[in-house]
């Protein structure tokens, strides 16, 4: 894990917005730059094609852990 500086109005924003989502400030900022990221990968998707595509990632992870831990197991 590394250190990111940003600027005090920046931190601001993560802190109010933070708080308004009920996520950590670093939970904030990582959510912000994946959308970011996906926003320069994907400029043809709309912020809720985005999340939407987050959420189908999250639950393929979720379904393989749970497999893993079905054959684990058995």
């Amino acid at each position: 894990m590394g250190l990111v500086k940003i600027s005090e109005p920046m931190h601001e924003n993560l802190r109010v917005a933070s708080g308004a989502l009920s996520r950590s400030i670093n939970a904030q900022a990582e959510h912000w730059m994946r959308i970011g990221m996906l926003c320069e990968l994907h400029p043809e998707l709309r912020y809720g094609d985005l999340c939407r595509l987050l959420v189908q990632d999250e639950l393929k992870l979720s379904a393989q852990v749970m497999e893993l831990n079905r054959k684990e197991s058995a």
